[in-house]
């Protein structure tokens, strides 16, 4: 048997009720071709890369199941009839599945997943010190490095008269410009 894996999006529209019966029907495919469901995995609503019949929006879920191509075949022909299901994808995950493993596998798993303590969000003191914009707390010459380079430092402020340099060249501009137009006359 081989072992696949389907992700489904169906219309987010719907209701439970509604789309239980398309859960159901992939279930009662591979139970009739003598395959095995492994899981199912539903994601629930999540935004979409792009629009698909209009909906920015989809619902998720995913099969993972060992069977034969003609399952493969007869779920994918349920979905492009049925107006529920927007978009699906089946993937071979193994050519050769042992399901025994399959299942102990699924099992191992879930337990690893009841296991792991929750993960917590970032304190706030973890975030300031992420920044790379200077607190109150934090003096300019204290930011911390970014990625890209060494830590920014505030620019010196422009003086506001210009240098005698500028004003000289600028005078030189005008004298050049006036002999031109005179060249002209």
């Amino acid at each position: 048997m081989r072992r696949y894996e389907t992700i489904v999006i169906m219309d987010p529209d719907l209701s439970d009720e509604q789309r239980q019966p398309v859960v159901q029907r992939v279930q009662d495919v591979i139970n009739q071709e003598n395959g095995y469901l492994a899981l199912t995995d539903e994601w629930g609503i999540r935004k979409l890369a792009y629009e698909i019949k209009k909906k920015p929006r989809g619902y998720y879920t995913r099969f993972d199941f060992c069977g034969t191509s003609a399952i493969v075949d007869e779920i994918e022909r349920f979905f492009r009839i049925d107006d529920r299901v927007l978009k699906y994808m089946t993937v071979l995950l193994d050519k050769s599945a042992d399901i025994e493993k399959v299942k102990e596998e699924i099992a191992n798993s879930l337990k690893t997943v009841e296991a792991q303590p929750e993960i917590s969000s970032p304190t706030d003191t973890q975030v300031l010190s992420k920044t790379a914009e200077p607190t109150e707390a934090q003096a300019p010459e204290e930011l911390p490095a970014t990625a890209e380079g060494p830590a920014h430092k505030p620019k010196e402020p422009v003086d506001a008269d210009p240098p005698q340099e500028l004003e000289s060249q600028a005078n030189e501009g005008e004298a050049i410009a006036s002999e031109t137009k005179e060249e002209i006359k």
